[in-house]
């Protein structure tokens, strides 16, 4: 993004919720410079403000910010995405061993 002529880094931020059908619906998107935890705090409450209501599970990466203001606002439970589980998992794995762990993984 440019910003007074010069390229800056920003976050696009998009919430999306699973509904009882299993289908996905967009509830929110946000451009922001920081992720920080006022900001996550923020984002949510004006999903709230849109009538969000029973919010029983948040899955996301492992930001500090975001873990805390979701208790703070949805006092729901907080669990870390099957994708970013992997990725971290992986990183300890060496290679010759990789299709073996992810498979063991997939299936867990």
């Amino acid at each position: 993004m440019r910003e007074a002529g010069r390229i800056v880094s920003v976050a696009v931020i998009i919430a999306v919720a699973v509904n009882t059908n299993g289908g996905r619906d967009v509830l929110g998107m946000r451009v922001v410079p920081s992720e920080a935890e006022p900001f996550w705090t923020d984002f949510l409450r004006s999903l709230t403000r849109r009538s969000l209501r029973g919010v029983k599970l948040v899955m996301s990466d492992a930001h500090e910010g975001l873990k805390a203001a979701v208790s703070k606002v949805f006092n729901a439970t907080w669990q870390r995405c099957r994708v970013h589980l992997m990725r971290n998992a992986m990183a300890y794995v060496g290679k010759g061993q990789r299709t073996m762990v992810a498979a063991l993984l997939r299936t867990g």
